[in-house]
């Protein structure tokens, strides 16, 4: 009786462990081409065959979403789960061949969209979302979180997202190839630690990837440690990398390339920055080509933003120069908090400043651009190499600070190397308080600052020197050699 009861005792402690882990981890396996929709898509052998089996699973922590290997898949994916911090939810692939292909239809706002979920990873599948016609604020993948609180450790791994056409204008909608919203009245709800990395985007438009998310300091709710890293974005003719709304978003090593000049003349769009968002680094990245009508600097850090870092960043052969810096100043203090304390440092720019057909106020494009009242603004040890005009009429400026519902203030220029092969020259305008320390000037300026420690002839052949190593080839792309740039300065 003793050894009876001691084995039910051990049953019942084995029910109750069972009743706390909750049900077993599931693999739901899809095949394109052999599964059926009436088996239970358990196994390889039972397969369904449709994405759209997988609208009312419920994930849970263990879980995976399996997709054949070479398969195209027509329709949406829907996903939402909540995995924890030690047991994921997976979506990825088994079988060899191609990635598969999820392709949305003919009207979907999106081919895969994950919802209000935790600790889920979606890696290595292909993602393409063309239809007939263009379709304002269509994209590829959406990554939503509404009404839901804090959607944790979501990680977007190799995905490849191609082919979107979403509006070219942004005033209707635009398009993307990664859509990131969070909001909701009735429950705030964030991102924390979404990291986006290894992925490629190609001929999406408007937009590579960008955010919708709480903007206004009235109503201030940032998501908050978001990583986008190794991303190569191609033929993608409007805005690269966009967060909205976020705080401490780390933006490192991707490639930016080979955008094509479609957008409408009224459109403006750059490389990568941030919006309404504090404490952003952005820092390894290449941007180039960009050919937008207005702006089209390889980077930027825009209004409503505080405490931006621009670092060993490679910007070369865009249509605009190398970084704007702006805000207006013409919104309300309770909504805009303003641009302050950006810091672009370390970084190079190569031949920018390409534009070859006027923009709104004719042909502009200065190589640095603050742009209205943007204040405590740092531009240190960085190199602007000017190349020669394509045509006669192309703006030549190394800085320009102009209006927008105001001018910049306190703006410290130290230790740069500004060089043009033709007359440049600095456009105050009625900017306050600009400090200019020990800057190389090299070749001919019609204005230059008041720099009293400048230094122009005597540094050309240091510089020629430098030019040969500060650039670094890898695979995702070129980047700034720190340590050269580094060692350069601080001679």
């Amino acid at each position: 009786m003793k050894k009876i009861t001691c084995l039910l005792s051990a049953c019942l402690f084995l029910l109750a462990m069972a009743s706390c882990l909750g049900p077993s981890a599931a693999s739901y396996y899809l095949d394109a081409t052999n599964g059926d929709d009436n088996q239970n898509g358990l196994s390889e052998s039972n397969a369904w065959k449709s994405l759209s089996k997988l609208r009312d699973v419920k994930l849970n922590p263990g879980d995976r979403v399996l997709l054949k290997r070479g398969d195209i898949f027509q329709g949406e994916l829907e996903i939402s789960g909540q995995g924890t911090s030690d047991n994921r939810i997976y979506v990825e692939t088994y079988g060899e061949g191609d990635k598969p292909c999820i392709v949305g239809n003919d009207t979907s706002l999106y081919a895969v969209r994950i919802l209000n979920s935790d600790y889920l990873t979606l890696r290595n599948v292909e993602i393409v979302n063309t239809g007939k016609e263009r379709k304002p604020h269509r994209t590829g993948l959406k990554i939503e979180c509404r009404n839901y609180g804090v959607s944790k450790n979501i990680v977007i791994d190799g995905v490849d997202i191609r082919d979107v056409n979403g509006s070219l204008v942004k005033e209707e909608g635009g398009g993307s190839g990664i859509l990131i919203v969070n909001g909701g009245k009735d429950v705030i709800s964030v991102f924390d630690s979404l990291t986006i990395e290894n992925c490629r985007i190609r001929r999406c438009a408007r937009n590579a990837m960008i955010w919708s998310g709480y903007s206004s300091r009235e109503n201030w709710h940032p998501s908050k440690h978001t990583v986008i890293r190794k991303n190569l974005i191609e033929e993608v003719p409007g805005d690269g990398i966009v967060p909205i709304g976020c705080d401490s978003t780390l933006i490192e090593y991707n490639v930016m390339r080979n955008c094509p000049a479609t957008l409408p003349d009224t459109e403006a769009a750059a490389g990568i920055w941030p919006w309404s968002c504090d404490n952003t680094v952005i820092q390894f990245n290449e941007v180039s080509d960009h050919k937008a009508p207005w702006d089209a600097q390889g980077f930027d850090s825009d209004w409503n933003c505080r405490n931006t870092l621009i670092q060993y960043n490679y910007s070369h052969d865009n249509d605009g120069g190398m970084v704007l810096i702006c805000n207006s100043g013409e919104s309300p203090a309770s909504f805009n908090a303003g641009n302050v304390g950006t810091v672009v440092r370390y970084n190079i720019s190569v031949n920018d400043g390409l534009r070859t057909r006027p923009t709104r106020v004719g042909m502009f494009s200065p190589l640095i651009h603050l742009a209205g009242p943007v204040k405590n603004t740092t531009i240190w040890r960085n190199i602007i190499h000017a190349g020669k005009k394509t045509i006669k009429e192309a703006d030549r400026s190394m800085m320009t600070f102009d209006s927008w519902g105001g001018y910049s203030d306190s703006t410290f220029v130290k230790e740069n190397i500004f060089y043009t092969p033709e007359i440049s020259t600095f456009n105050f305008t009625e900017s306050t308080n600009n400090v200019f320390e020990d800057n190389y000037y090299l070749g001919a300026f019609k204005v230059k600052p008041a720099d009293p420690g400048a230094q122009t002839v005597s540094g050309v052949y240091r510089f020629s020197a430098l030019m040969d190593t500060v650039a670094v080839a890898g695979s995702e792309g070129v980047f700034v050699n720190e340590k050269a740039i580094r060692e350069f300065f601080e001679r």
